[in-house]
């Protein structure tokens, strides 16, 4: 079984592989939250960064407002490869 540090670091790798087809960087990305499956088949791991919303109110100020988007990951806890990553509601 891989341990947390390798499965945090492949669902980090992946994410940061799709920035390009995301369309923006990943301002303030942090790990969220760590959690292995009842089974221990597979580590869920949550990671969020800031996206910065888009407004008509953004034209014509210099203050930025952000939204935290969560993204949540299953890594195979035997293989380290990512399976799925999904959008976290909080």
């Amino acid at each position: 079984m891989i341990d947390v540090k390798t499965a945090v670091n492949a669902a980090y790798e992946y994410l940061k592989s799709l920035q390009d087809i995301m369309g923006s960087s990943l301002p303030d990305l942090r790990l969220e939250e760590v959690e292995i499956s009842e089974d221990q088949s597979f580590w869920l791991i949550t990671l969020g960064f800031d996206k910065p919303e888009k407004s008509l109110s953004n034209i014509f100020t210099t203050s930025r407002t952000s939204e935290r988007v969560y993204k949540l990951f299953k890594v195979n806890s035997q293989t380290g490869e990512v399976e799925a990553m999904k959008i976290r509601e909080v």
